[in-house]
């Protein structure tokens, strides 16, 4: 019944524990969608594109540019978010191959990544069994009931048979 401590002016009672049974992430604002006025944005950006000038023949309306830019009611992105940097945070890269793991150095554009998915040449990768596979692994898979003791051995014979099923 004391508070903690030393001088014991610190909380009495525990924190209680809240159950999240949402997927939203750490941080997001449920209230977003509802404070985001998107007609006051479409308007904003379509006003934006019009130019109106008064001349000697009346007024006349013309747009700025033949795009105009996309006007959407989504928000807009952040100015630092930067969508071209796919995993681009990430602080090491590689490639596994049979041997082992390569280094790989990013492209700094998107324009040499596409060179260099054009200049990829697979003909020399070595498709594994699943044996192979299995044995290169470990014996771990990727199902998180595996840990578990889990081996789903009913599950892949049903996918066997109508495998063999659909091939016959």
């Amino acid at each position: 019944g004391q508070g903690l401590g030393r001088r014991e002016d610190g909380i009495a009672e525990a924190i209680r524990v809240k159950v999240k049974c949402d997927t939203a992430g750490v941080g997001h604002d449920a209230a977003e969608p509802f404070t985001f006025h998107w007609w006051d944005h479409v308007f904003n950006k379509a006003a934006a594109n019009i130019a109106v000038e008064a001349g000697q023949d009346g007024i006349s309306v013309k747009a700025l540019s033949e795009q105009g830019g996309r006007i959407s009611n989504k928000k807009p992105r952040k100015a630092g978010n930067s969508g071209s940097l796919l995993y681009g945070r990430f602080v090491k890269s590689a490639t596994l191959t049979a041997c082992g793991e390569e280094s790989v150095t990013m492209p700094v554009s998107s324009e040499s990544s596409q060179e260099e998915e054009e200049k990829l040449d697979l003909s020399s990768v070595r498709r594994l069994t699943d044996e192979e596979l299995v044995q290169a692994c470990g014996g771990r898979t990727a199902h998180k009931g595996a840990r578990h003791g889990l081996t789903m051995s009913a599950k892949l014979a049903r996918l066997e048979e109508q495998e063999r099923a659909f091939l016959a």
